[in-house]
Formats: C-alpha cells, structure tokens, sequence
C-alpha cells in the first residue's frame, strides 16, 4: 500500500491494518505510535490509558473535530485535518515520529469499528517512515457500546455494521439486510453521511423484505448533553429516506442506527 490509494478501487486501508496481529510487547525496545478510540466525544468515556496516551505525547493528529474534543488535555502540537489534507497531516505526523516525537493518533469512537481505515492510514505512513516503530491501538468506549446500552440489544444478538467509512459499501449493506431480514437479529449501524443516513436504511431495509413494524431507534450525539432518541418504526423512517445533504435529513452525522427485533 502507498500514500496514493482509491478507496472505490483499493486497498482498503483497514484491510492494511488488519493484515497482521500486532507484535509482542517489549516494555524496554518499546516505543510505539498509540491510535486511540475517544469514545462518543465526552471526556468522561475516554479510558484512562487512552488519556495518558494523548498527554504524554509530543505531536497528536486526527480529523479536527476529534482532536477538539481532547484539545485541552495535552500540551503537545495538534497536526489537524480533513479529508482533503488527511495525508499531509499524517505525512507530517510520520516525520515526526520517526525523529523521535512520541505520537498519539485519535479516532472517534473506538478505532476497531468506525475509526478501522484511519488506523490503517496511521500505520501505513508510520512503517512507510521506519517499519520497526509498531502502532498500538488503545480501544475506547464506542457509540456502538452506548448505543448497545440504550437501545438493550444485547452484543452476542445483534450485527454490528460500520457503514462511516470511504469505498464501496456493497459487501456491508448486505450483510446488513441478511441479519435483519432474514436472520431476524438487531442490528446496530454507523451511517454514513450523507449518502446512507437512517432513513435510506430504513428504505433499504423494507426492500430487501424487513417486516416494516421493527422497532427503529436513532440515537443521536450519545453522551452528550443534547442527546436525543428518536423512536420509529421502520416503514415511519423510511419516509425521510433520500437525498445526500444535510438539509436531506433531521438527523446530524452523530447517529447510531438500532433496529430492534420483536423479544419473544
């Protein structure tokens, strides 16, 4: 993998970052890279070694509206970014590493759901710079995890979809319909604004044959103040089904989708 990629046509970069397990740890030769899940934003989920991660480090890098979120927990220089200069900031951040500055990577969520391509971005400037550095990831308390806990649709019954992410969503949209039309599981599902936002789920949903009485809940900016549920019907949601901007849907892009089967 380089620094040029299509994520329509490939690699993937999650796929990067999971090609291997990660090494042993060497509590003496060790000096790693930390990519670190901040949770649904609120301070108060963010573990506490993925907060000494973040204040010991000399350089941190991550999309901007993440790294505002743990800005005031840290000294260290704050590379943010977009989606348009993600690889400057990372190239700078590799540098810097490479030099000697401990770093710290920080993704919303926790890195193994929603924040899978940007670890694989993450790992593959680092080794790109010097392949002896390992990228250790430190999960966090995912919008998932409260959405499981709001919603009570208990881990080991419910599929999990990340649907935020760049690159063909085909593969996940189906395993999607399969657990709620076919296997009757709940489902817990990261949209992807614009273009796959709860409502066109929904639609899709009722297409591929859900029945359209399931329970719906869109769960909105968790853990935050302004946290809002709102409780639908599936065949109710899909009437804001379409479009691909913000004024398409009521809902922001800090949602969490919860299909609900019927508890016999």
């Amino acid at each position: 993998m380089s620094g040029e990629y299509d994520l329509d046509a490939g690699p993937d970069p999650a796929t990067f970052a999971a090609a291997a397990a990660e090494p042993d740890i060497d509590e003496e030769a060790d000096d790693p890279v930390y990519a670190v899940g901040v949770g649904p934003g609120n301070q108060e989920y963010l573990t506490p070694r993925g907060r000494r991660a973040i204040e010991e480090a000399d350089v941190v890098v991550g999309f901007t509206t993440v790294v505002e979120f743990v800005e005031d927990l840290t000294d260290a220089d704050l590379l943010t970014c977009g989606y348009e200069d993600e690889a400057e900031a990372l190239e700078e951040f590799g540098e810097r590493v490479a030099a000697g500055e401990p770093g710290t990577a920080v993704a919303m969520g926790d890195p193994n759901h929603s924040g899978y391509q940007f670890v694989g971005k993450v790992q593959d400037t680092i080794q790109r710079q010097d392949s002896e550095i390992p990228v250790r990831v430190i999960p966090g308390i995912s919008s998932l995890q409260m959405a499981a806990s709001r919603a009570r649709t208990p881990m080991e019954d419910t599929e999990f979809v990340t649907l935020h992410k760049s690159g063909d969503l085909e593969a996940d949209m189906d395993r999607l319909a399969t657990a709620v039309a076919v296997e009757e599981r709940h489902a817990l599902v990261l949209p992807r604004p614009y273009d796959r936002m709860p409502g066109d789920l929904a639609q899709f949903l009722l297409e591929e044959g859900a029945a359209p009485d399931i329970e719906a809940l869109v769960l909105e900016k968790l853990t935050h103040d302004d946290e809002q549920i709102h409780r639908f019907t599936l065949s109710e949601l899909a009437e804001h089904a379409g479009g691909s901007g913000t004024e398409d849907t009521p809902f922001s892009d800090l949602v969490v989708l919860a299909v609900r089967q019927p508890v016999s």
